[in-house]
């Protein structure tokens, strides 16, 4: 099986970060978003990937070859942001014809029994009740459980079980045959070819595809979401890093997760707080934050706060959402 990882968004809606660096690279609890999704596909026995890359793609490529040399890998540029319908349709030059494929968005983080959603025997779609299905793509199932209508983001929701980014996918061939017709015929949504008018068309020619229920899934695209699922992965951690040598006269409350030659001096760090590394941070309280690496604060008291990487803070009494190579003086 192949795993099609689409990382070619431009997140505005974590800007300023996503200025700098992909938002499939921000990390949290110590680790890139990018990062525990390959983690977690490989501890599945998935080793054989395809990147479709386009804004800042040359920094996931980076990361990739850095961290991941020994995967199979493929890239696939995504020159203009046409949907992931279109994304994914781009990934049929690289991909062998009677492959299975694991698509898993870029920027979101699934709890999930990977093993049992693979071992599944027909095409499927990890879902998940929702309070409001008007902000997903959701299906519609018939009286066996198959889903027999895929809709994004209907004003009025038939059902309430959305859709979180896992999509196993068996017959791959027919999705890209339906995705072809989707294009050539320009049935767009929001100037986009949606992914979901692809699944839609598939199951009109007679693929049948189940839904599978994810136990949680951290859609990690806002500031808020993403400090929140920093807080939770912290929590789930089973070996915590040691990092007292760090530390100077400090306090901590786990969960935290403190980067490599960090040295934090005269602080009240935690709960739930990600700093990165090399960064410097003296005289301050934070909590329920992300810091990047590189980063200096000195007198500060941070909470609900995003930091980017090369930042410099003095003074600061506040929630923040700092890009990265940024300098404020608030004394």
């Amino acid at each position: 099986m192949i795993a099609i990882i689409p990382v070619a968004g431009a997140g505005t809606n974590l800007r300023p970060h996503t200025y700098t660096q992909p938002k499939s690279l921000i990390p949290v609890a110590g680790k890139p978003i990018l990062g525990f999704i390959i983690d977690q596909l490989l501890e599945n026995g998935i080793n054989e990937f395809v990147f479709v890359i386009g804004y800042l793609g040359e920094k996931i490529k980076e990361y990739v070859e850095r961290t991941y040399p020994n995967i199979k890998k493929n890239y696939v540029v995504q020159e203009t942001r046409e949907g992931l319908g279109h994304a994914i349709w781009l990934t049929k030059e690289v991909i062998p014809k009677n492959s299975e494929v694991m698509i898993v968005l870029g920027d979101t983080i699934i709890d999930v029994d990977l093993k049992s959603f693979i071992a599944l025997t027909s095409s499927a779609l990890g879902v998940k009740k929702v309070s409001d299905p008007r902000k997903f793509g959701v299906v519609e199932f018939d009286q066996d459980g198959n889903i027999i209508r895929v809709v994004e983001k209907p004003t009025i929701p038939k059902s309430n079980m959305a859709i979180v980014g896992l999509y196993k996918i068996k017959e791959f061939d027919i999705l890209i045959k339906s995705l072809g017709h989707i294009i050539k015929n320009n049935i767009r949504s929001n100037n986009e070819f949606y992914l979901t008018e692809g699944l839609q068309e598939m199951i009109r020619r007679g693929v049948k595809v189940e839904g599978f229920k994810v136990d949680n899934w951290y859609d990690c695209g806002q500031k808020e979401v993403l400090l929140k699922t920093n807080a939770l992965l912290l929590k789930k951690r089973k070996k915590l890093p040691s990092y007292k040598k760090n530390l100077q006269n400090c306090i901590v409350i786990e969960p935290i997760h403190i980067g490599k030659n960090t040295i934090l001096k005269n602080c009240i760090i935690g709960p739930n707080v990600t700093i990165g590394d090399n960064a410097s941070i003296y005289d301050s309280i934070i909590r329920d934050s992300i810091i990047g690496n590189y980063t200096k604060l000195n007198d500060v008291v941070l909470f609900n706060s995003l930091v980017g990487s090369d930042s410099f803070i003095w003074g600061s009494s506040q929630s923040l959402n700092i890009g990265d190579n940024t300098e404020l003086d608030l004394r």
